[in-house]
This record gives structure tokens, C-alpha cells and sequence, in this order.
């Protein structure tokens, strides 16, 4: 089994509700065994045309499937919850990014392992920081030590 990290963002309708819905979704099958969640916070958008704050988290998780199936479990989980792609970086229902999956480096087309974007992104760091404070990312650093390294 491996543990793995997912963000989750909401930042239409019912954004926290979105975010459970997507933990119910993805902890229903054996395969995805929810182990911890952070406190769900209220965040501004990076990014993108302006729209509404998100509801940010991150989760553990225990797996044994490979990457791409897991990716394709949260796209799952994002389109039944009414993801539609229709602007880049726009509002969404919901957004589920596979993180880290430990001892897992991948770069394609559908998925870069680890997030290649998590060292620089508060509304995943601070969560991740919660839940797992020591877990080493990039550089051998962990989440508070990258928090401490953003400007502002």
C-alpha cells in the first residue's frame, strides 16, 4: 500500500459540501482508504479570469493503485460532482489534484508527480503542512519549510 496526497478546491455552490461529496466518492471503494483530512480552508483564487474564493484541504490516503488509475478516480469523482474544463484556471465545482504519490516521480502528458506546483502554492502547503508537517517534498525541505520560504 502506498500513501498518497490529494488536494481538493471548490469554489462553486456548496464548496465544502462539493469537498465531502469528493472524499464520500473516492473513500467507496477499497481500493482508496481515506486515513486523515485537513481543515477545510477558505482561500482567494490564484490565477485565472476572477472568480469566487475556494474552500481549499488536502488528504491521505492509502492505495495500492498506480498512479493513473488513481488520477483517473479523481477525474471520476470531479465529473460526477459537474467539473466541466471549460476555462483554463477557471471556477470550479471541484479540484482534485494527485500531490505526491512517495516514491513515485513521473512527467506526462496527464500527470507530473510530484505536483509540480506544490512548493509555491499556500492553499496546498498550509493544509499539507496540518496533516503531515515532516513529509519531505522538493529539495529534501517539508511543508513548513516551504511555507516559510513564500514571499508574503
Amino acid at each position: 500500500m502506498s500513501e498518497i496526497y490529494v488536494g481538493l478546491g471548490s469554489n462553486l455552490g456548496d464548496r465544502g459540501g462539493n469537498l465531502r461529496f469528493a472524499l464520500r466518492q473516492l473513500a467507496l471503494r477499497s481500493s482508496l482508504r481515506l486515513r486523515q483530512v485537513s481543515t477545510f480552508r477558505r482561500t482567494a483564487p490564484v490565477g485565472g479570469p476572477p472568480q469566487p474564493d475556494f474552500v481549499n484541504a488536502v488528504a491521505r490516503f492509502e492505495t495500492s493503485l498506480a498512479p493513473l488509475e488513481v488520477l483517473r478516480r479523481l477525474q471520476d469523482a470531479e465529473a460526477r460532482r459537474g467539473r466541466r474544463r471549460r476555462i483554463q484556471d477557471g471556477p470550479r465545482t471541484l479540484d482534485l489534484d494527485l500531490l505526491l504519490y512517495p516514491g513515485v516521480s513521473m512527467d506526462e502528458t496527464r500527470l507530473t508527480l510530484p505536483h509540480p506546483r506544490l512548493h509555491q502554492r499556500r492553499f496546498v502547503l498550509e493544509p499539507l503542512a496540518e496533516i503531515a508537517p515532516s513529509l519531505p517534498l522538493a529539495g529534501g525541505r517539508d511543508p513548513r519549510q516551504c511555507l516559510r520560504a513564500l514571499p508574503g
